[in-house]
């Protein structure tokens, strides 16, 4: 969601601001702005659209200052325009923020009796309006923001500058995300690591309740409870290239390449030297587990739907598959024997870090899949296994996905291996193809020209449909996901089976309908469906192996080979041509395919 930036430096901000907020597009937004304190007096410039928006205007009207704040804005409040967008300024006090203000309305209504009325549409001018009340009764700046945030309701990240403050600046966290970095004579804040990576690479990460005072030369920090704390300083590994498109024409293009590798990675934690299944951290006693509850959302949650098949079907273990934000308020009896898996690539997505809350202290176990080894929900978790995906710059998740996917099959095959439901020999007839996943995945990747020809088939639909069948039908979710995504257009995805039972109406000679069908046990029973579409002139787009093309017959419309593996590992290998369909598409049409229009890349508010 929202990307904030803040500096108290030695050198003018303004510029640095602007190049910290770039490394956040990828969050998603729909305007940017930054406040400095020029001469002891705030100002601000705040602009509609994209960064370089922003960057125009501060060319012919530049903002000096050696403190400052800056943010980019997803719509959350009022439409995207000027007066909305971030920094919000209320007399001597400037504010950022990433979050929602539950009870904004009733605070305006109090601060209206006040004379202060509002100039924008958003909750968190409210913020700014609150603080320089409480500064008009005399009190100073930290007690101020203190006492204000006190009386905030919901979910913030806040950044928080004052005039004539110039070694001053307030954080606070209750929610949304903020990280703390340490320079020389300099500190920061950002919304992550990435935003502050060129400036520095020692971090510490606010914890749920905490308040934040920072000079050039100290921070403090106060928990939930008014207690001072310490927060451990970390230094992480950074790679300015690693955020570089290297050469690739967008982001998503880059990273489909990239899971060859990272998956590789994945594998070489998740299997021994001998093929054996492993965790990397801690240990889990599947033998003691009845029932598997894995709750997640968006293309997290197809992770998890995918993944109860290998669960029930390799390992015997009941599972449950929850949309994040059904789950917790839907507040679902947790029994004795069930382990709560979460899964998110952010580790801070608002609803499911809601449900991990709910399922604390009721179900016996707490574990998560994330990417961000700090994040809340893996700090919250009895055990965080990491999927080594690396920074995932665009907005519609791809490598990431098929870590997710890597791993929990990973802990799938360590859960048979315990339990006994696989042997010896079959288990390493899957690992060992497992192991050479990545091959297996370059080859796909060479099929990239195939799918550039058909998505521009695909460009010229107003409604396309997805078919799996078992385990492929998971990811034909995922395929009809990542187009909408990324292409706007409209795509449903069904089980096979369920065709005749309604969806068919939906198929004529205008309806392309996509079909993920590898040669397996229930390959016989989706070409049958394939053949229902084709009596009713739908146009069949067939994703198969050389076999399995060969039984379809000549007459699907358009087909792409893949190669084989074992059945086990299709999810995986199908997710490059799902992604490659939906890339070329939106290229096609010529979509924003690293920022789609209203989207965002972690969604830190319900």
């Amino acid at each position: 969601m929202c990307g904030i930036v803040g500096i108290l430096g030695q050198h003018e901000v303004a510029p640095i601001l602007v190049d910290a907020l770039k490394r956040l597009e990828y969050r998603g937004y729909d305007s940017a702005g930054i406040a400095t304190l020029q001469n002891g007096s705030l100002d601000r410039r705040r602009a509609v659209g994209k960064l370089v928006e922003l960057s125009d205007l501060l060319v012919h009207n530049p903002l000096a200052g050696k403190i400052g704040i800056g943010h980019t804005r997803w719509a959350t409040h009022g439409e995207p325009n000027e007066k909305n967008a971030h920094p919000h300024k209320c007399g001597p006090v400037a504010v950022v923020h990433n979050g929602i203000v539950e009870n904004f309305r009733e605070l305006r209504e109090e601060l209206a009796e006040r004379g202060l009325t509002p100039e924008s549409d958003t909750d968190t001018e409210t913020v700014a309006m609150l603080i320089a009340a409480y500064l008009d009764d005399g009190l100073s700046p930290v007690d101020a923001a203190k006492k204000a945030i006190e009386r905030l309701h919901g979910a913030f990240a806040l950044a928080i500058i004052f005039d004539g403050e110039d070694d001053l600046m307030i954080a606070a966290r209750q929610g949304s995300p903020l990280a703390i970095g340490y320079g020389s004579d300099e500190m920061y804040i950002g919304s992550d690591a990435i935003a502050l990576a060129p400036m520095t690479n020692k971090l510490s990460y606010l914890e749920e309740g905490d308040f934040a005072v920072l000079t050039r030369s100290s921070v403090s920090i106060w928990d939930k409870t008014g207690t001072q704390v310490q927060r451990d300083i970390r230094t992480l590994r950074g790679d300015n290239n690693r955020y570089d498109k290297d050469g690739f024409q967008h982001f998503m293009e880059k990273e489909i390449h990239e899971q060859p590798n990272v998956i590789s990675e994945a594998i070489d934690h998740y299997l021994t030297s001998d093929n054996q299944p492993c965790l990397p951290v801690g240990e889990l006693e599947f033998n003691k587990i009845d029932r598997l509850t894995m709750v997640a959302c968006g293309t997290a949650y197809y992770a998890c739907f995918t993944a109860k098949y290998w669960f029930e079907r390799l390992a015997g273990i009941p599972v449950d598959v929850d949309v994040a934000s059904e789950f917790r308020y839907r507040e679902p009896p947790i029994t004795k024997g069930t382990v709560a898996l979460f899964v998110s690539q952010s580790g801070e997505t608002a609803d499911t870090l809601a449900a991990l809350r709910y399922c604390a202290g009721k179900a016996d176990q707490i574990l998560s899949v994330t990417n961000v080894a700090e994040s809340s929900i893996a700090r919250e978790s009895d055990l965080a296994l990491p999927i080594y995906a690396g920074v995932e710059i665009g907005v519609a998740s791809t490598k990431a996905f098929t870590c997710q996917l890597a791993v929990l099959l990973a802990l799938a095959l360590k859960a048979a291996q315990q339990r006994g439901t696989l042997s010896q020999e079959e288990l390493l007839e899957i690992t060992r193809d497992f192991r050479n996943l990545p091959m297996v995945l370059n080859a796909a990747l060479d099929q990239k020209d195939k799918f550039e020809k058909v998505s521009r088939k695909l460009a010229e639909a107003r409604d396309i449909l997805f078919l799996g069948r078992g385990v492929m039908y998971p990811l034909a979710h995922e395929g009809a996901l990542k187009l909408k995504e990324v292409s706007y257009i409209h795509a449903e995805a069904y089980a096979s089976g369920e065709l005749k039972h309604g969806p068919i109406a939906l198929v004529d000679a205008k309806v392309p309908v996509v079909v993920m069908a590898p040669k397996d046990g229930l390959f016989d029973k989706t070409i049958s469906n394939v053949q229902e579409v084709m009596a009713r002139k739908g146009k069949i787009v067939l994703l198969s192996d050389a076999q399995g093309l060969t039984e379809a017959g000549p007459e699907i419309w358009r087909s792409v080979e893949m190669p084989k593996t074992h059945e086990v590992l299709n999810p995986i290998l199908y997710s490059i041509p799902a992604q490659l369909l939906a890339y070329y598409t939106a290229i096609a049409k010529g979509t924003d395919v690293d920022q789609p229009r209203n989207l965002a890349k972690s969604v830190t508010v319900e």
